[in-house]
C-alpha cells in the first residue's frame, strides 16, 4: 500500500504516533519511503530526521521503543497514523507524550483515566510528602487490599440509596483504590483493556 502514500516535495510524509491502548497522541515525526518500509518490516517505528538527514529507530538509544500494532493513512494519503505499544515514554523530555503543553481545554471534557493512573504511578516512583497515595504504598499491599474491600462494601451500600450522589462518590473511591492496587502489583490499563476486549465477543 506504499504506492498510496503521497510524499511531499522533500520525499517525506508526516506521521502521527498514537498509543494503541489509551489512544493518547504521543508524537509527530516524519517518514520517507525507506523508513516507512523499515517500519513495516520490523514492526518498530523508523523515522527520517530532517535535522540530521538520516533514518532513526525510535528507542534505539533510550530503550523507549514503539512496537507497531496498526498503520493507517488518511483519505488524501498524505498523513500516516501509527498505533503503537509504547515502551517507556515517547518524549525526549521524559514526558509520556510530546503534547503536554495545553493551549485550551474544555472543562467538561470526558475524564481520561490514564491521567489518574499515570499520576498514581508517578507518586510511587517519586514519593511526595503528605500524599495519601504514598501513604497507601508505604503501608503496603495489605492496607491497599483492605481499602479496596472497604470501598467495595460501601459501593454495595450506596447502590441501595435512591440518591445517586453517594454511589458516584463511592464508585470513584473504588476506582481510585483499584488503580493504586494495579500500580502496586504492576498491572497496567492496557492489560485491563485487553481483558475487556474479550467481553465484547
Amino acid at each position: 500500500m506504499i504506492d498510496k502514500i503521497k510524499f511531499n516535495g522533500h520525499g517525506l510524509v508526516p506521521c502521527v504516533v498514537q498509543d494503541v491502548y489509551t489512544k493518547e497522541v504521543l508524537m509527530l515525526a516524519y517518514m520517507n519511503e525507506e523508513s516507512l518500509k523499515k517500519s513495516i518490516e520490523t514492526k518498530e517505528t523508523w523515522f527520517y530526521s530532517r535535522s540530521r538527514q538520516e533514518l532513526w529507530n525510535k528507542g534505539a538509544t533510550s530503550g523507549h521503543k514503539q512496537f507497531i500494532k496498526k498503520m493507517s493513512y488518511d483519505c488524501d494519503g498524505d498523513t500516516i497514523l501509527v498505533e503503537v505499544e509504547q515502551i517507556g515514554v515517547a518524549c525526549h523530555t521524559g514526558a509520556k507524550s510530546c503534547f503536554f503543553e495545553t493551549i485550551f481545554e474544555e472543562e467538561d471534557k470526558v475524564f481520561d483515566l490514564s491521567k489518574l493512573y499515570n499520576l498514581i504511578k508517578e507518586r510511587k516512583e517519586n514519593p511526595v510528602e503528605g500524599s495519601y497515595t504514598n501513604y497507601l504504598f508505604d503501608k503496603g499491599i495489605d492496607k491497599i487490599l483492605k481499602k479496596v474491600g472497604e470501598e467495595s462494601a460501601e459501593v454495595i451500600i450506596a447502590a441501595k440509596n435512591p440518591d445517586l450522589t453517594e454511589l458516584q462518590y463511592e464508585l470513584s473511591d473504588l476506582v481510585y483504590h483499584s488503580l493504586v492496587l494495579m500500580v502496586e502489583r504492576g498491572l497496567e490499563l492496557k492489560d485491563i483493556a485487553e481483558e475487556l476486549k474479550k467481553r465484547l465477543k
